[in-house]
């Protein structure tokens, strides 16, 4: 039995939690908050043994085998560092942080303590994703040449909102881009060339974003993310000789449409639907605790610095910081 903290009580918490239920090998059994009275009723609400009123009291709790970071973005270097320092294990919720530097002084943490750590990039350990990865590896579709995705949402997002407010890494590239950019990393891996563009709110964050990526093997692929309207929310992958196209949401998803040269289009269910689609990542991280691995073979500590690279390049090109 993997035991579980949950460290913050937010909608993003809940729906993991819900997911847990799923692992017969999961447990959550503390939850911590810098509310004590926030804490309590998230423990009430699903039945959780113990709930502290901050974080260090939650990674202080050895009873606790693993803590899920689920923050905002701009809390998560504060809350993870606080649990390897306790020499706690921690899936920390994606963007890992705001930036490079930042990130890769967990990394390093986490090492030097000896502790498993891993972003909750939850859409990499999708078997539906996972299975897609396979296939072109095997030449399904042959040499890949180009990937289209996009993640937009319609808002209209109050000023005041966190997915507007600068201090809280607010825009769209951090929230929403990173499904993007992390698809086109995991399909083509780290690009040779960065161009991007984007809108920006009057707060000073990307609201409509645009990103081409140029790989020597002749490769691209066009990402867009928005918070000012609602867009498919699909992916294209293209090889030389077929088609992989990821329905909505791409992100997380339980089938595939796969067109080999000029054949019809054969859609493939990999998994039936089930809960929200956490319980991939969270199974993950029980597998290499068991493993006694201290990064994940499917979200590499590697892949996250890289990914977050490519965020803070984009960012540079189109003007947003967060500070």
């Amino acid at each position: 039995m993997t035991r579980w903290g949950i460290l913050a009580t937010g909608a993003i918490a809940a729906s993991f939690v819900e997911d847990l239920r799923l692992l017969p090998d999961a447990e959550v059994v503390a939850v911590g908050s810098r509310s004590a009275d926030s804490a309590r009723t998230f423990a009430d609400r699903f039945d959780i043994p113990r709930a502290y009123g901050s974080w260090a009291e939650l990674a202080a709790d050895d009873e606790v085998d693993v803590v899920y970071v689920a923050t905002p973005h701009s809390a998560h270097h504060a809350a993870t560092m606080t649990c390897l320092d306790a020499g706690r294990a921690v899936l920390c919720e994606k963007p890992f942080t705001l930036d490079l530097a930042s990130s890769t002084e967990l990394v390093q943490t986490a090492r030097a303590r000896d502790v498993f750590l891993m972003e909750a990039m939850w859409m990499r350990c999708n078997p539906t994703v996972r299975r897609v990865t396979e296939l072109i590896a095997d030449g399904a579709i042959g040499e890949v040449v180009s990937v289209h995705a996009d993640f937009g949402l319609a808002g209209p997002f109050a000023a005041e909102s966190r997915m507007r407010n600068p201090a809280l890494g607010g825009g769209a590239l951090l929230d929403l881009g990173i499904y993007p950019v992390s698809l086109a990393h995991l399909i083509l891996g780290r690009p040779d060339a960065v161009h991007a563009w984007a809108s920006l709110t009057p707060e000073g964050v990307d609201q409509n974003t645009g990103v081409l990526l140029g790989y020597d093997s002749g490769a691209v692929a066009a990402l867009t993310c928005g918070i000012v309207g609602a867009t498919p929310v699909t992916a294209t992958i293209t090889g030389s000789t077929g088609r992989i196209a990821l329905p909505d949401p791409f992100i997380c998803p339980d089938e595939f449409t796969i067109r080999r040269g000029t054949g019809d289009p054969e859609v493939v269910r990999v998994v039936e639907p089930a809960g929200n689609g956490y319980q991939y990542e969270a199974a993950e991280v029980h597998r290499c605790l068991a493993a006694g691995l201290r990064e994940s073979p499917l979200v590499p500590h590697a892949v996250t610095l890289e990914v977050m690279e490519l965020l803070d390049t984009i960012r540079g090109q189109i003007g947003v910081s967060y500070t």
